[in-house]
């Protein structure tokens, strides 16, 4: 059996592994944002992050709810990926910078870290060939060669 050298990915392989980051990620996030959604309600996040100091509380709670659940449900789908991982990465950024920094790396902030750094590393690789962003692509191709 042949192994694939340190700088050589079989593209299957990867492939495979955007949709097991799309996967994990986005259910992540439908968690967070459909708490945030449907058992704090929109009014308990505003206070909450009111309470935390996050700037436009009433604004910013609950594009942050909308973007984490929809967002969410649209990275598992492979939907919109490379903006959407922008737009998470800077979600959890935010979360980083303006609530958790204080706590330290450990027990602080660490989780918010891997999702920003999962986030962006969508946002650059794309969903890859198993989403709805390869099948929009191919026929957007198709109706431009045939269009």
């Amino acid at each position: 059996m042949t192994y694939p050298s340190a700088t050589t990915i079989l593209p299957q392989r990867l492939n495979a592994a955007l949709v097991i980051l799309r996967i994990v990620v986005g259910a992540i996030f439908i968690a967070h944002g459909g708490q945030k959604l449907f058992v704090f309600g929109l009014a308990g996040v505003v206070s909450a992050f009111g309470q935390m100091g996050v700037p436009l509380p009433a604004v910013t709670g609950p594009a942050i709810a909308f973007l984490e659940f929809f967002g969410g449900i649209a990275v598992v789908l492979g939907l919109l990926t490379r903006p959407l991982g922008l737009l998470l990465a800077a979600d959890m950024l935010g979360a980083i910078v303006l609530v958790k920094i204080s706590k330290g790396l450990v027990g602080g902030y660490e989780f918010e870290l891997s999702l920003l750094g999962i986030a962006l590393a969508l946002a650059l690789a794309g969903a890859g060939e198993y989403s709805l962003d390869r099948v929009l692509a191919a026929r957007k191709d198709e109706k431009r060669r045939h269009g």
